[in-house]
């Protein structure tokens, strides 16, 4: 009956109860729609894709597997999800009886010069051996440990968010990496194009000057526009260098040249990009999920901190045996057995309590407001990637329309100038305004392919392996 009554008792303790606050998700200011989108919300979105249907560059792909293998900033979060996986054992771990093994020895030596005296054949030197098992309980009464162990489980899921969200940026930080490199590629073709273009000039017209049909003026005029141009080439290659050794260090490697793929011009741009729910965003995006993982932690901590105000329970008990001698160590007279019950409850510690209870609830207004500001700001990046395709696709289609327009007016004003209807002036400038045309419409290709990643990025896109 008393055994029974005892298990009784030890399980109350060992179940206990969870003071503190459950978790409840806080609310968000959710709009209907992303701005921009006119129509109801569906269900469809573009995130839902793999990546490797969105960028169909076998070039890109390959680059982009390459750094999901050996990236750096992966693998540092991979172990900080393994590290976050250890903690929630070690936390764990107090909810279990700790045992210990307990082996002890000592030796001492008697003065004779005590009271009472003792006689010279007295034996004055005295050994002690001990070897048992010891054992501790801290019954979890109130939750403590069991908050503690949410706190670090809520932590551990927000390190796998983290991780999660190390991999859509690397994914994306190598395809806007790439495509930018393209872009670049795009504008040196266009420099070299016209510097060859402008050295035909200058040739042309110191023929001329040879000839005496033209004039010192226009020759240098031609030799000037055409430095102008040659100028830029080695900043080109100077920042597609930069580039390449960008995307390397996102894959792991040391600087070197980046294999080239499809032309910028050629790379696939999805027809339709439906945003979906922003509800789903909540669920999706890897940042928003780990500021909410966080705020569950901050909830759980708010628990373990009030836990603390309420008595502690704890078992402690001893098995073993004491003895002169080694050999008698396992003999029955020489075991020994102790167990203790205690209870500890606090009462004054200088409010220290109050106050570590009252930061742990101000570390969780702090998470509510985190997590709120990290989905608010997902919902603005989304809205300014919808913005950016939609404006740089008449800004292209402006520029295209521009480029022809140009290329049409260079070609009339050579031959203005060979008739005699115009000054090398009209050639002069219709080549600029062609050269900076070119590269402007370059610039925008690559933008738009860019604010496609950025899209994908800020729905949380499926960057599946």
């Amino acid at each position: 009956m008393k055994r029974a009554a005892f298990v009784a008792v030890v399980a109350l303790f060992v179940s206990g109860c969870l003071v503190g606050p459950d978790y409840s998700r806080p609310p968000v200011l959710l709009p209907d729609n992303y701005r921009g989108i006119i129509g109801a919300p569906t269900a469809e979105s573009f995130a839902d894709l793999p990546w490797f249907e969105v960028f169909r560059d076998p070039v890109l792909q390959e680059l982009v597997r390459e750094a999901l293998r050996s990236n750096y900033d992966l693998r540092i979060a991979a172990a900080r999800v393994e590290e976050a996986r250890a903690q929630i054992g070690i936390v764990r771990s107090f909810l279990f009886p700790q045992l210990y093994f307990n082996a002890a020895g000592g030796a001492q030596q008697v003065s004779r010069a005590t009271d009472p005296t003792q006689s010279f054949g007295a034996h004055r030197n005295f050994q002690n051996l001990l070897l048992g098992f010891a054992l501790a309980w801290e019954l979890d009464v109130f939750g403590r440990i069991r908050r503690e162990a949410e706190a670090a489980t809520a932590i551990f899921l927000a390190t796998e968010q983290a991780q999660r969200g190390v991999l859509i940026t690397l994914v994306a930080d190598v395809a806007q990496s790439y495509f930018t490199l393209r872009e670049l590629d795009l504008e040196l073709e266009i420099a070299r194009r016209t510097v060859q273009v402008n050295d035909e000039t200058v040739g042309f017209y110191q023929t001329r000057l040879t000839g005496g049909v033209s004039n010192r003026l226009e020759v240098d005029t031609a030799i000037s526009n055409r430095s102008r141009t040659a100028s830029t080439i080695p900043e080109l290659e100077r920042q597609i260098a930069i580039q390449e050794n960008q995307i390397n260090l996102l894959l792991g490697r040391n600087p070197g040249p980046i294999p080239r793929g499809t032309a910028l011009t050629e790379q696939y741009s999805p027809p339709g990009i439906p945003a979906g729910l922003p509800s789903a965003l909540l669920e999706r995006r890897p940042d928003i999920k780990t500021a909410e993982d966080l705020l569950v932690a901050a909830n759980a901590d708010v628990g373990a901190a009030k836990a603390l105000f309420f008595p502690n329970f704890s078992l402690t008990g001893a098995l073993g045996g004491a003895s002169h001698e080694l050999s008698n160590i396992a003999d029955r007279r020489a075991a020994i057995w102790a167990v203790a019950g205690g209870m500890l409850q606090p009462i004054f510690q200088g409010w220290r309590l109050t106050s570590n209870y009252e930061a742990a609830k101000a570390r969780f207004e702090q998470g509510i407001a985190q997590y709120q500001r990290s989905a608010q700001n997902g919902f603005r990046e989304v809205a300014d990637a919808l913005v950016t395709i939609e404006k740089l696709e008449g800004v292209r289609l402006e520029l295209e329309v521009g480029v022809t327009a140009l290329q049409d007016a260079t070609s009339l004003a050579r031959l203005r100038y060979d008739t005699g209807l115009a000054n090398y002036l009209e050639i002069l400038i219709a080549d600029q305004q062609l050269f900076d045309q070119e590269l402007a419409l370059a610039r925008v290709r690559g933008g738009q392919l860019n604010a496609v990643v950025q899209f994908y990025r800020a729905l949380g896109g499926g960057w599946q392996p």
